[in-house]
């Protein structure tokens, strides 16, 4: 299964990691299938290191009324340019926030502690052009 994030800076084909972290991926599928992201912003971006969004406030407080367990075990987490990763704000806290990451250099620590998901495989060059602030919405790709 992939994924479309439109953002307005452009779009990007993601990837899921169903294998590794398949409960991660049912989440953010059925929040995206639900219109929940649709027009949310990137709250947080930190040139060289992330673009978080997936806050209902837009501010990095919020997110669906509940939290998932984080899923850390898979081959697929590391924390390389491109990949999709939960937020959160302490081990299985983790709902609807989620960041890209902008390259490997300062994202180590972030290994197996925050569940990588997917990977962006098409429109890479979007993630580094992505300001604070910038909305989004997620589209599913079946199959």
């Amino acid at each position: 299964m992939n994924a479309k994030i439109h953002t307005d800076q452009g779009s990007m084909t993601v990837e899921f990691f169903e294998k590794d972290a398949p409960k991660t991926v049912a989440n953010f599928v059925k929040l995206a299938q639900e219109g929940f992201y649709e027009g949310l912003k990137f709250h947080r971006v930190i040139p060289g290191f992330v673009a978080q969004g997936g806050c209902p406030q837009g501010i990095g407080s919020g997110g669906p009324g509940y939290t998932i367990e984080c899923e850390l075990d898979g081959e697929n987490q590391y924390h390389d340019k491109g990949v999709l990763s939960m937020a959160h704000a302490g081990r299985n806290t983790g709902g609807s926030q989620f960041f890209i990451v902008h390259g490997r250099e300062n994202t180590a620590h972030l290994d197996r502690n925050h569940t990588c998901f997917g990977k962006v495989t098409e429109g890479l060059d979007i993630v580094d052009q992505i300001k604070q602030g910038d909305t989004f919405r997620v589209e599913v790709i079946e199959g």
